[in-house]
């Protein structure tokens, strides 16, 4: 490939995000790519830290401002050290979360509007995923599939918090369908999986017409 492709999966918790990107991540290793997995909030020294404060259950006083900053500041660290530098490479990068994240959970649950793309506009420094994946889950069916573990602050917050966030994700998907892709995460993780190099190889081709 002479350019790297930028690709995100998007969800709420128990989306079974962590599931499918490791096989996506097989996938393309099988068709000899080099790959790099990374995560939001994290995937640097730098963003691990900052992921500790975000998600921290004890931390209950954060303020929702505070909350996006410390994302994009986050995201800056990740975007610059880390996804810019491979893609240059041209190696495919996959993020588990990306900016729809920070859209959907400050935007839309916390009720921050268009203020959470203003604070991340500089941070991720014109570096749009090619493709994203949204696995849909509703809220209920997501809490189902985490309550045996211990929850972070985020997935603490109430239901109407996460209902407003899952609208969030909707509207996202509406406003970009041809970048966003929503994958229904109640099927089986083969068909899943099935559905999402489906829509990767049709990527390549596009990314190979273009070139």
């Amino acid at each position: 490939m002479d350019r790297g492709l930028f690709i995100t999966f998007e969800g709420l918790d128990g989306s079974g995000k962590s599931t499918q990107i490791d096989k996506l991540r097989s996938w393309f290793e099988e068709q000899g790519l080099e790959v790099l997995v990374t995560r939001e909030p994290g995937g640097t020294s730098v963003g691990e830290k900052i992921r500790e404060l975000i998600l921290d259950p004890a931390n209950t006083d954060m303020t929702d401002m505070t909350e996006a900053y410390l994302y994009a500041a986050c995201r800056a660290q990740l975007v610059r050290q880390s996804i810019l530098p491979a893609l240059s490479e041209g190696k495919i990068v996959i993020c588990d979360r990306f900016l729809d994240s920070s859209v959907a959970y400050q935007g839309y649950g916390r009720m921050m509007g268009d203020t959470v793309g203003d604070i991340n506009r500089p941070a991720v420094e014109g570096c749009i995923p090619d493709m994203t994946f949204l696995l849909r889950v509703t809220p209920d069916g997501g809490h189902e599939r985490i309550e045996d573990r211990p929850l972070d602050r985020i997935e603490m917050q109430d239901m109407d918090f996460h209902q407003r966030t899952f609208h969030g994700y909707e509207e996202i998907a509406k406003k970009d369908p041809q970048r966003v892709k929503v994958i229904d995460a109640y099927g089986t993780i083969e068909e899943i999986h099935e559905q999402i190099v489906s829509e990767v190889r049709t990527l390549l081709c596009m990314d190979k017409e273009q070139s």
